[in-house]
């Protein structure tokens, strides 16, 4: 399980549009992830739910903050590796930081990532 770590809100202004570029993204490189034979994984795909089901108001709100990195936390101590992907990040680079403290690999391109067999692309 690879957890894919990229832009969020960062310099979007939290424009919606942008914003979704980034999760396109992230979503576009977890396929690829996928058809290498991992199981890729995005907290935004965990978050969101749960931040519109909670009743968060706009993004940053109380309801989004209690949700969005927590989630992205638990997710890296329980993936395998991380992938940063994209600019700036913030809280993509805390994934980095996590998945280094706990002693897992961190890829900075899809092409470093070894295929489901450990095998270099």
């Amino acid at each position: 399980m690879i957890l894919v770590a990229g832009p969020y809100r960062s310099g979007t202004n939290d424009d919606p549009t942008l914003i979704a570029a980034n999760v396109r993204a992230m979503t576009e490189t977890a396929l690829r992830l996928f058809r290498a034979g991992h199981l890729p994984v995005l907290g935004e795909w965990f978050a969101l739910p749960l931040i519109d089901l909670a009743g968060s108001k706009a993004i940053g709100d109380a309801v989004f903050d209690e949700i969005f990195h927590p989630i992205s936390r638990t997710l890296m101590a329980k993936s395998d590796a991380c992938l940063r992907i994209g600019g700036p990040s913030k809280g993509a680079d805390e994934m980095v930081a996590l998945a280094r403290a706990q002693g897992k690999p961190v890829f900075f391109r899809i092409e470093d990532v070894p295929d489901a067999q450990g095998a270099a692309r």
